[in-house]
């Protein structure tokens, strides 16, 4: 198998992890709205700023995760099964030194997005972050 390499892989990487993702017991209920053909560019977006450095992605994804939060509540056990998803989506299509950095990314940030959301939850963040 070959390493990630570029947007082409990455897409391809993100197809697989949410075909497999939106019909996930535990994790899939949170991708109902979902569009995901116009998602999916967006999400190659973040990756490809995430693996390669690329300056295509500008959003802000903690404040889309407070939205779906506020709509259905976000545990540690709901990122960890995406991190264990993605990271399977990553092993079934590739293998190198990109791929083994997209699965820490992945689980990085799920740690940094959970924690957010938990002291969000808990009242340790002010509002302005969160629209920030």
């Amino acid at each position: 198998m070959k390493d990630i390499e570029n947007r082409e892989d990455i897409t391809r990487l993100l197809r697989r992890f949410y075909s497999v993702a939106i019909e996930d017991p535990m994790i899939g209920h949170h991708f109902t709205d979902l569009d995901l053909e116009s998602h999916i560019p967006v999400f190659t977006d973040f990756w490809d700023k995430v693996l390669f450095g690329s300056r295509v992605y500008f959003g802000n994804p903690l404040a889309v995760h407070f939205k779906l939060n506020e709509k259905n509540p976000i545990t540690l056990d709901h990122f960890r099964r995406w991190v264990e998803l993605f990271s399977e989506a990553v092993d079934e299509l590739f293998e190198g030194e990109t791929a083994e950095n997209a699965k820490e990314r992945a689980k990085m940030i799920a740690h940094s997005l959970n924690t957010r959301l938990a002291a969000s939850d808990a009242g340790y963040v002010n509002i302005a972050e969160r629209t920030s």
